[in-house]
């Protein structure tokens, strides 16, 4: 791997970090947050300007970029734009734990919406928006970022763009792959101004509306406060944040085709009609299943299960109601969302609806096969066709998740109370979905849990946003071969 051009490059991302960071500040400035406060953002900001500068002279030279310096560029530029994302948290002296300060920012970078604040309200304005800007930050990705707007530096973008967006779908839309960053990061810009404008007129004010918004339309689920969306007790609110948490976890450049006059691309996509169908399907078996003992009415029961289902598929994390106290069933269902999560090239995590559908499709071909083992039986979507090689990688994605998953419980079992708040952190942080069941449920934080487990979900949060393979992939001995 050529070191001195990878971390050349994330050089520069950790320059889009200071710049987030000095906004902040500026935040911090403007709402009059204690002098401590302000002066602690902005000497974090400057830290991470200087570190930034540091390794851009000290790794100056040509660059020339492979796909294996692709997936070192994406794991370590990750790592170090956490790292200086924690700096805000610890110097403001709002979480000045080190460890909870990097769960924090890995949390906010790869959108999962995981806390270990125990009173959020307690945070400072200018921190808060940092939190929330994290999160905005992540949903499309700093990566992406960086290949649209520094095209300049002459170097090829695609081994970027691969091993960062999310999903194993990666449309182009245009021949040119920084014309491509630069459309997504349009449409995410768009979206989330129409977010923001949507929940300021349902009477939010203005920064609580901006936090909101970031986090909404990155799938990401931080809020300004304990309560969450409950907070705002608005059906409005939570009406508009469902329709955006559903545009998060789309396929983005079908946004791009029907901003441009294709809007029945959509229906075409067989991700999007088996997506909408498991969220509509879970929303109705979630309602009629709360209906009666747990919730009064029928309107009360749709209302909860409608944004608590969506919350969950597109891995938002969001919480208008206790659903740990959900009948088992509920309970289960919502464990299925967050295995299946939203589609891929989106913003939201879990296994991405499109590998979920080909597992299934390649099961029942499986039976046919079974009962006639001499037929020529092939997995399609869409009408299409799907590569053999394509089907055998979706086939290890899910063994490996699986696996990671049981490893990851066992292994936390160490840290927490019971098997299921052990087994809901693992999935909660692998998933990037942010809340869980029991010891981490929706009323509850990652705070308690002891430093070794808080690392250990980091990690897991990382590679669940970086889709395990980027990641994993540089444990092996035969990627440092030359």
């Amino acid at each position: 791997m050529n070191f001195r051009a990878v971390f050349h490059l994330i050089s520069y991302l950790l320059f889009f970090t200071t710049l987030g960071q000095f906004v902040s500040w500026g935040v911090s400035v403007a709402y009059d947050d204690p002098a401590a406060v302000r002066n602690g953002l902005l000497h974090a900001a400057l830290l991470s300007t200087a570190v930034s500068a540091v390794l851009w002279l000290v790794t100056r030279g040509p660059i020339d970029l492979s796909r294996r310096d692709g997936f070192g560029i994406v794991t370590f530029g990750w790592l170090a734009v956490a790292h200086l994302g924690a700096l805000p948290y610890i110097f403001s002296g709002d979480l000045a734990d080190p460890a909870s300060a990097l769960f924090e920012a890995m949390s906010g970078f790869t959108a999962t919406g995981a806390t270990a604040v125990t009173v959020i309200e307690d945070m400072h304005h200018g921190v808060l928006f940092w939190r929330a800007l994290t999160q905005w930050f992540g949903g499309m990705g700093i990566i992406v970022l960086c290949v649209a707007i520094l095209p300049f530096l002459g170097v090829g973008g695609m081994q970027l763009y691969r091993a960062e967006f999310s999903g194993p779908s990666k449309d182009r839309l245009t021949p040119r792959i920084e014309s491509t960053a630069k459309l997504l990061w349009g449409v995410y810009l768009l979206l989330s101004l129409a977010c923001i404008l949507l929940i300021r007129f349902g009477g939010v004010d203005w920064f609580d509306a901006v936090c909101t918004g970031f986090t909404t339309i990155a799938t990401g689920g931080f809020t300004t406060t304990n309560q969450s969306v409950a907070a705002f007790d608005s059906l409005y609110v939570e009406s508009v944040m469902i329709v955006f948490m559903i545009l998060g976890a789309l396929h983005f450049p079908l946004h791009y085709r029907a901003i441009t006059g294709r809007p029945l691309n959509y229906f075409k996509n067989p991700e999007f009609r088996f997506f909408m169908a498991c969220w509509l399907g879970f929303v109705l078996m979630v309602t009629l299943n709360i209906r009666g003992a747990h919730v009064a009415s029928l309107g009360e029961a749709l209302r909860a299960a409608l944004f608590q289902c969506t919350s969950i598929i597109t891995t938002s994390g969001f919480v208008t109601a206790d659903y740990d106290q959900w009948p088992t069933a509920s309970r289960f269902l919502l464990v299925l969302m967050m295995l299946i999560g939203g589609c891929a090239g989106s913003t939201s995590g879990g296994m991405k609806a499109v590998r979920v559908f080909a597992l299934i499709k390649k099961g029942f071909r499986e039976v046919r096969l079974f009962m006639l083992p001499n037929a020529v039986v092939q997995v399609k979507m869409g009408g299409k066709t799907v590569e053999h090689a394509i089907i055998s990688n979706i086939t290890s994605f899910f063994i490996i998740f699986i696996f990671i998953w049981v490893a990851g419980t066992l292994l936390m079992t160490m840290f927490t109370p019971d098997l299921e708040t052990a087994m809901a952190s693992v999935l909660a942080t692998l998933g990037n979905i942010g809340p869980g069941f029991g010891g981490i449920g929706p009323t509850e934080n990652y705070g308690w849990i002891a430093t070794p487990g808080k690392v250990l979900l980091t990690f897991f949060m990382l590679l669940g946003r970086l889709e395990l393979y980027t990641v994993l992939v540089l444990l092996l001995p035969g990627f440092w071969r030359k």
